[in-house]
């Protein structure tokens, strides 16, 4: 089934053409949109005032010739109830109640709410969290994470095959550095293999960076362990893969708490494709030397004195950096891996770095963009109360572990003040749906492009935009159908019948479902889905303030209103990654 964007396009953009057959009219100048106000109507055709310039007329009559055509097309009376000219040549549509009614009925009964579907399905691979081997996750992994899961589920729910990929910092100077520290502090942890936590993990990274900032021996032998992990020393190597297991193991209870399925393609991964990546660029001629360096120099990218910025492959000593590995794991992803699409979620800092990779994986010919779309998908900062970057009271950075159960040692204590006959085992699986909920929703609630002042009590709202406010609303759903029996058999002997303004105002709302979804796979903005669902808790609210459904003449036809609301609430929050729950 069309979206109402996409049905209306196509009816307009046939009126047009039957006004103008002489005219070139491209999709592009059919331009739909919802209404700011219902008393603008429901959708807004604009093309009056773009189709001015190209016909050399004024746009109002424009408008008056579109609506002369648009009323010989056979749908226009089975989806339009009117049609009005407002200001200089906008066009304000209003639908029928019979046909939003039609299309809820199919929405009821179809297969994912009988969305239209790609008829292709791409391979995509969403680049996330990405977090270091012996560093804890912290709050600045929270968005990657968070986001980039909700991309993912998007994807997977249209059908698409989707590489959840964990690229992380498994590899370079940083290991040279421990295993070089290891080996002089804590020789019995590696020759006794005795077991060791991240939290020892971490004070050893710290005590080595320290070490390796202070002393110049120390950064040579660093050095020096580096080449020999690189070049295959049996012994370095186990020491890295204990380093990496006790990572792997901290950062999976993350995971595991944050429901986040995700597979690991390290930077070590991609080291034995670097040097012939080298060799192949060089053959391409696309490198230059610069101070020893071999650099790509990609027109555009500029300092701020006006020099080009160099994409720095190989360092003069010989190592390679993150360019070379983010240039080579692109190219895998294309040629090996098969993308069609490649999105890549971290914060707004790495833009630049990205669109570089980008321009050069295109120079190099590893990417083809009339093949593979690549997108950059930069977030802003967590903050705190006092607008700056977000840290513990102790002005360190804050684990993700600790934010998390933070969140819901806040939340069970809320559940114990508003439901205290709850035993004490239900009251520990809300809260930990709640406070997950919360965080989740806080996150991609704000467009990612922004930085948000992460707060407790704001999330554990339960009112407001919030993961609680709409989890509330689902719940009431419930309590609803099960008050009055609601049933499978409900489905195949009624319908949905829209005739008061809030049933008509929920019906268009949930019609637009498809819509949002199709916007958010386009520009990769969660908060375009939670602002939907936010509204469609509202808008639920109305009709339930408004239209009794228990015992009323209309109760068979609101309870399945009811039911598909619950229904389009639980999936979209799904989609995000939240749980919901039966009873609150």
């Amino acid at each position: 089934m069309q979206t109402l964007l996409l049905v209306f396009q196509e009816l307009f953009y046939e009126a047009i053409k039957q006004s103008y057959p002489h005219a070139k009219i491209q999709h592009d100048l059919v331009e739909i949109m919802q209404s700011a106000s219902e008393k603008f109507g429901h959708y807004q055709c604009n093309s009056a005032m773009k189709l001015s310039k190209l016909l050399q007329q004024p746009p109002r009559a424009i408008a008056q010739a579109i609506l002369q055509s648009l009323h010989l097309q056979n749908e226009f009376k089975e989806i339009i109830d009117k049609v009005e000219i407002a200001g200089p040549g906008f066009i304000n549509v209003f639908i029928r109640s019979t046909y939003l009614s039609l299309r809820l009925n199919k929405m009821l009964r179809g297969v994912k709410f009988d969305l239209s579907l790609p008829m292709h399905q791409e391979r995509i691979i969403v680049d996330f969290s990405s977090p270091n081997i012996a560093k804890e996750m912290h709050v600045g992994h929270l968005r990657s994470t968070i986001i980039g899961d909700a991309i993912c589920r998007l994807f997977e729910f249209y059908g698409d095959t989707v590489l959840r990929i964990n690229h992380i910092g498994d590899w370079g100077t940083a290991f040279g550095m421990l295993i070089a520290y290891m080996k002089q502090a804590v020789p019995k942890v590696l020759e006794e293999k005795q077991e060791c936590t991240s939290d020892q993990l971490l004070q050893w990274y710290k005590a080595a960076k320290k070490k390796f900032d202070d002393e110049e021996d120390f950064k040579k032998q660093s050095h020096q362990e580096v080449v020999a992990l690189q070049s295959g020393d049996p012994k370095n190597l186990k020491i890295w893969e204990m380093i990496c297991k006790i990572s792997q193991k901290a950062y999976q209870e993350i995971y595991d708490l944050l429901d986040i399925k995700i597979q690991d393609f390290g930077e070590s991964f991609y080291n034995p494709m670097l040097k012939p990546l080298i060799h192949d660029l060089d053959v391409k001629g696309l490198i230059k030397i610069s101070d020893g360096a071999k650099c790509i120099f990609i027109e555009g990218f500029k300092n701020r004195e006006g020099e080009t910025l160099p994409l720095i492959v190989q360092k003069s000593d010989g190592g390679f950096t993150y360019d070379t590995t983010d240039l080579a794991a692109l190219r895998y992803r294309v040629e090996v891996q098969k993308a069609d699409r490649v999105i890549y979620i971290t914060d707004q800092g790495q833009g630049n770095h990205f669109s570089m990779i980008f321009k050069a994986s295109q120079a190099a010919g590893y990417v083809d963009p009339d093949k593979t779309r690549l997108d950059f998908a930069g977030f802003g900062l967590v903050l705190g109360a006092d607008g700056k970057k977000f840290r513990t009271r102790s002005g360190g950075t804050e684990k993700l572990l600790d934010l998390i159960h933070a969140a819901v040692t806040q939340a069970k204590k809320i559940i114990q003040e508003r439901t205290p006959d709850l035993s004490s085992k239900e009251q520990e699986a809300q809260a930990m749906v709640l406070g997950v909920n919360a965080i989740k929703y806080a996150d991609l609630s704000c467009n990612r492009h922004h930085d948000y002042v992460f707060s407790y009590e704001k999330m554990l709202r339960f009112e407001g935009n919030t993961a609680t406010f709409l989890l509330y609303a689902y719940v009431r759903i419930l309590g609803i159908k099960r008050r009055l029996k609601f049933s499978m058999d409900d489905l195949k002997v009624n319908e949905i019948i829209l005739s008061h303004p809030s049933e008509i105002d929920l019906g268009l709302h949930l019609c637009r479902f498809a819509e949002t979804l199709e916007q958010v796979t386009q520009n990769l903005l969660p908060s375009y889905l939670t602002d939907y669902l936010y509204v469609l808790a509202e808008k639920f609210n109305a009709f339930f303030r408004d239209c009794r459904v228990e015992g009323s003449d209309e109760e068979a036809s609101r309870l399945l209103l009811c039911d598909l609301t619950g229904r389009v609430l639980q999936q979209g929050l799904e989609l995000l990654g939240l749980k919901v729950l039966e009873r609150m």
